[in-house]
């Protein structure tokens, strides 16, 4: 039988539970840092499979500027709530956006380049858990600027940008490249084929696969062996092995929010958008 909590002994517990706090509870974004020295960071649009808009973007980047500048943090896990890890940009916000849509993409992009480059340059090695589906440059691109990524068995991965008439973003037209290689970037990206756990694990593109009921314990498992290594050690070697890619992910992502920008407001990106809405094959012209 344990024996009964003194007061002095909840308070120190409730203490310490407040001190992991790095974000308040709610919101689109929801981040606590555990004594072990893990940040759980976990997107919270379950109802739009964490679909990511300017909201979510901003709050995310806030959160990993906090992580940054907090010495505590040692190792950071990724999640999503609900049934999928992130289904890339809102589509319907996307589209309710109509001829102003190129104005808010200009904004997410931003976000986004912003939270993939904070991920690429963050200390703490980070490590993404992906169930249910990780698409577009939400999922794609958090999934290439993690450090590891562990899968659910039933896990599926697509690119998806070409597939609304617009171009991948996040630097995913640089990581993901590297991850792979050039030839099945150019299928993924350009055909946007659904890649199952298995595919993704043989090609490169994720670290390890889970059976989905230990998606979390191993993530969590991997999220505190890599926060018990050697702080430096690790930051240094994450640094140097991202270096390697050079100046390119940086310098690509303004290429493709450009990119991205003037797609967004053409016809076929409104045609593109409606046609992933309706769940119907998409009639491009070009416009």
């Amino acid at each position: 039988m344990t024996a009964p909590t003194s007061s002095r002994s909840r308070v120190r517990a409730m203490t310490e539970i407040a001190e992991r706090r790095v974000v308040s509870a709610d919101g689109p974004v929801l981040a606590e840092l555990h004594q072990d020295g893990v940040a759980h960071v976990k997107l919270n649009r379950p109802d739009q499979a964490n679909g990511l808009n300017v909201e979510l973007l901003t709050e995310l980047h806030r959160v990993i500027m906090l992580l940054h500048g907090d010495d505590r943090v040692r190792a950071v896990l990724i999640t999503g709530e609900g049934t999928n890890f992130c289904a890339g940009g809102d589509v319907h916000t996307f589209l309710a956006k109509g001829r102003d849509l190129p104005a808010y993409i200009r904004v997410a992009t931003a976000y986004l380049r912003l939270v993939a480059t904070g991920l690429i340059r963050l200390k703490a090695p980070v490590v993404s858990a992906v169930h249910g589906y990780a698409a577009g440059g939400g999922g794609m691109g958090l999934v290439c600027a993690s450090d590891f990524v562990i899968a659910a068995q039933s896990a599926k991965f697509i690119a998806g940008a070409t597939r609304v008439a617009m171009v991948p973003d996040a630097g995913v037209t640089v990581t993901l490249t590297h991850l792979v290689g050039l030839r099945r970037a150019m299928e993924i990206l350009m055909l946007n084929p659904v890649i199952d756990a298995a595919q993704a694990l043989e090609m490169g593109l994720i670290t390890r696969v889970a059976p989905d009921a230990a998606l979390l314990d191993q993530a969590w498992e991997l999220a505190r062996t890599l926060s018990a290594g050697a702080p430096a050690a690790l930051a240094n070697t994450k640094r140097l092995l991202w270096n390697g890619l050079g100046e390119g992910i940086e310098a690509a992502m303004p290429e493709e929010n450009q990119a991205q920008e003037i797609l967004s407001g053409m016809e076929d990106a409104r045609e593109g958008l409606a046609a992933v809405i309706e769940k119907r094959k998409p009639k491009f012209t070009g416009r």
